[in-house]
């Protein structure tokens, strides 16, 4: 396996159709994120399942791309891409607002980073900071008030499919502060878009 320059600038850019294929390739190395396709917040339970067998999950994606809707960021190193951050309006994330640990905490329009996936050689590299600070850079930049996240906060070790949504310490050393708490393992924690401040790298 080639060596991984840690201190690579990661660049990153939202998906767009002509991306889609960098997609592909950053998925193809998660066997979740290949059946998910980003579609769990979107659709009813029993559509979501059924879009893991029948590749309706990744056409919905494609879809959603090809009309130009806001779906996430993709990280690339040495001109490769090598990370997938998910990050889109919360309206747009319909199973969001009925979790019962992650329902909204008020009526603002947040944008919301509901994942993470990286490839296999790139994973604890240092990818987290870059991906939130472009999350923030993008839903600021499309308006959004805030941006939400929902990391996990576990007292034990945790395995790389546990922490597809992240993990709590780099987001609240990024600026991020809890907002909710519902499940001991799962806060809510937003940045606040409409203020001034260093970006979160």
């Amino acid at each position: 396996m080639p060596t991984v320059d840690r201190d690579a600038t990661l660049e990153c850019r939202p998906v767009t159709p002509e991306r889609l294929g960098d997609v592909e390739a950053v998925f193809a190395g998660c066997a979740e994120a290949g059946r998910c396709w980003c579609a769990f917040w979107r659709r009813e339970r029993r559509d979501f399942r059924a879009g893991m067998r029948d590749g309706s999950n990744r056409a919905l994606f494609r879809d959603l791309v090809e009309a130009g809707e806001p779906m996430g960021l993709l990280g690339y190193r040495d001109g490769r891409p090598v990370a997938w951050c998910g990050v889109a309006p919360r309206a747009d994330q319909p199973r969001l607002a009925r979790s019962r640990n992650l329902a909204p905490v008020d009526d603002v329009p947040v944008w919301s980073i509901t994942c993470f996936v990286t490839t296999k050689a790139h994973r604890r590299t240092g990818l987290l900071r870059p991906l939130v600070a472009a999350a923030a850079r993008l839903a600021r930049s499309r308006g959004a008030p805030a941006l939400e996240a929902y990391p996990i906060d576990a007292a034990r070790p945790l395995g790389s499919g546990e922490i597809y949504t992240g993990v709590l310490r780099p987001f609240l050393d990024l600026g991020f502060r809890e907002v909710a708490r519902r499940s001991p393992t799962r806060p809510i924690v937003r940045l606040d878009l409409t203020k001034e401040q260093e970006d979160p790298r």
